[in-house]
């Protein structure tokens, strides 16, 4: 398409008219059938005041088109830069004109381009039954529709993959400067369905109206050839069968049933009548098998019955079972796998975290959980690894040194019974006492000599109240290896200069304190000395007195070994020379 500044005068006029004069070429509004809708809008800092206007005006339009209602089209709307902000929820708005209020008074936030954090958010967040999405079992489709006009600063096909694994349809607008391959990676299936660009904000009304007419598509209830006894439910692409009120939909999806034979109340099941064709049919609940007389219920052995993929141990518990791991391994998030912790190496590792008045008592115990939840795939011991925790507001305090704990259990004990401080959010100051002392051999860290690694792992929630660059500076300059992991309102450039680089292998970012547990296996495969900085480190010099010590026994014990081999083979030579000796 030519360039905006080389359109005809009377054309420019006619495209920068208001969304709503050219919306009433829209014709009569779509009427899809249920469906949650999740508008994902760029409002970095690279869109302009009046680019922002146009999309604004983009989404008013577009509502205007669609069958709003509780059991329609519901409608959700986030933007997004450097952090995410929800506009409104699906279940806030069933009425149009209250969406359009909200999208007006709508203020852009105007940092960065944090294209797969919007994406997570919307997986995780937007399309959730609290924020007022149907249950997955209700089969409603659900689509995003994500608007942007340049590059994400953050990885988005990892995230954009597991959002349509979930079912969400993706289409992909770019405008303008938008990343044609970062459009592709986001995109659902076929792209040529769900990627558009366009050259300009100005122009955004194109895709408005192909994706109007994507979901005012062919009516297949229409059509006829359905099926269906009672209703017909028309969605996009597909339609469901629905039975009148007093029946339930038959296991064809197609036929309605009438009578409920187990509502007369003498089917004697012990757990649960499902009625048939036939009459009432009796059924366990999960855990339990049928007797021979086709009413009584009987526990198993689940571990026996099922395929449980328990990797060490399962153990039945009534209705359920679980697994277990060996004794210093811990059950990873799956609920079946061991971790097996950081086995080789040694790292001398610090958390700092953010006790300020922003994180909030109930929060600042997540976090408390968060950081156990690292301890538990470290090997920590005098010899391994060594943990300490600084706890930081308005001022610095040390929990508990590097040297203090020398097993998991007890630094765990300890992270519970630390007291959350409050107050402001000095971070350089926490950064400047993490490097004068936290990692100093008076507090527990091992001599440089030893080429022990040290790690420092920031966890804040805000912006620093002081300046970090000199001391996140001489943290990185002493040879400590920085990680920075962010919540909430955490402040990405603070988080990147705090980081080693690369940023995107030390930075880590969830948008609240109830959903960031997924960042613990990115965390484990830098943090841990197997996989990650530390390993194959050696500890200890075999020069100290300990080593020598224990370099004499292994060698005594092998001499002795093979003195006993020595032996035996003596004597079997002797008893072969008495042998021969008879023969002759």
């Amino acid at each position: 398409m030519r360039g905006l500044l080389c359109w005809p005068l009377p054309v420019l006029l006619f495209l920068l008219q208001p969304w709503e004069t050219l919306s009433q070429f829209a014709g009569p509004r779509c009427r899809t059938g249920p469906l949650d809708l999740v508008f994902v809008i760029d409002s970095s800092r690279s869109v302009r005041p009046f680019e922002f206007e146009t999309m604004r005006q983009f989404l008013v339009g577009l509502l205007r088109g669609l069958d709003v209602g509780p059991n329609a089209t519901r409608v959700g709307v986030i933007q997004y830069s450097s952090q995410v902000q929800s506009v409104f929820p699906l279940g806030a708005f069933s009425r149009r004109e209250d969406m359009e209020r909200a999208i007006r008074a709508l203020v852009p936030l105007a940092q960065g381009t944090m294209t797969g954090l919007a994406i997570q958010y919307a997986m995780n967040v937007a399309f959730s039954v609290a924020e007022g999405a149907r249950p997955p079992e209700a089969r409603v489709p659900r689509i995003a529709v994500i608007v942007t006009d340049g590059r994400p600063q953050d990885r988005v096909a990892e995230v954009a993959a597991q959002a349509r694994a979930r079912g969400i349809e993706i289409y992909a607008v770019g405008v303008q400067r938008a990343d044609v391959g970062s459009l592709r990676a986001m995109a659902s299936p076929p792209l040529d369905e769900h990627v558009f660009l366009v050259e300009s904000f100005n122009l955004i009304q194109e895709f408005g109206q192909q994706f109007r007419g994507r979901l005012c598509g062919k009516d297949l209830c229409a059509e006829g050839r359905h099926g269906c006894q009672h209703q017909c439910v028309s969605t996009p692409g597909t339609f469901r069968c629905a039975c009148n009120p007093g029946y339930q939909l038959a296991e064809d999806n197609k036929s309605c049933l009438a009578i409920d034979h187990c509502g007369f109340g003498n089917h004697s099941c012990q757990h649960e009548c499902v009625s048939t064709f036939g009459g009432p049919r009796c059924r366990c609940r999960e855990g339990h098998d049928l007797l021979p007389d086709g009413r009584s219920c009987q526990a198993r052995d689940l571990c026996n019955g099922v395929d449980h993929g328990c990797e060490f141990q399962c153990v039945s518990e009534g209705l359920s079972y679980r697994c277990l791991c060996p004794e210093g391994q811990q059950l990873q998030a799956d609920g079946k796998s061991c971790n097996h912790g950081c086995r080789e190496g040694h790292v001398d590792l610090v958390l700092l975290v953010d006790g300020s008045k922003s994180v909030r008592p109930q929060n600042f115990e997540l976090v408390k959980r968060f950081v156990n939840q690292i301890v538990d795939f470290l090997d920590v011991s005098p010899e391994g690894t060594r943990v300490g925790l600084v706890q930081f507001s308005s001022r610095v305090r040390t929990e508990f040194p590097l040297g203090r704990y020398g097993t998991a259990a007890e630094v765990k004990q300890a992270v519970l019974a630390v007291e959350y401080m409050e107050r402001g959010t000095m971070t350089g100051l926490a950064l400047r006492h993490m490097v004068e002392h936290s990692f100093s051999e008076a507090q527990g860290a091992r001599p440089r000599a030893l080429n022990v690694p040290r790690v420092g792992l920031v966890f804040t929630d805000g912006r620093s109240q002081d300046d970090i660059s000199v001391w996140a500076r001489r943290a990185k300059e002493e040879g400590i290896v920085m990680y920075a992991v962010g919540v909430g309102k955490a402040v990405e450039e603070e988080l990147r200069q705090i980081a080693s680089e690369p940023a995107e292998l030390h930075v880590s970012y969830s948008p609240d304190f109830g959903t960031m547990t997924h960042l613990l296996e990115n965390l484990r495969g830098s943090i841990c000395p197997e996989e990650g900085i530390g390993a194959g480190t050696e500890l200890r010099s075999l020069c100290e007195c300990e080593s020598l010590v224990e370099f004499q026994g292994r060698t005594l014990g092998a001499l002795e070994k093979l003195t006993q081999n020595l032996a035996q083979l003596t004597a079997r030579l002797e008893d072969l020379e008495n042998q021969l000796a008879t023969q002759k």
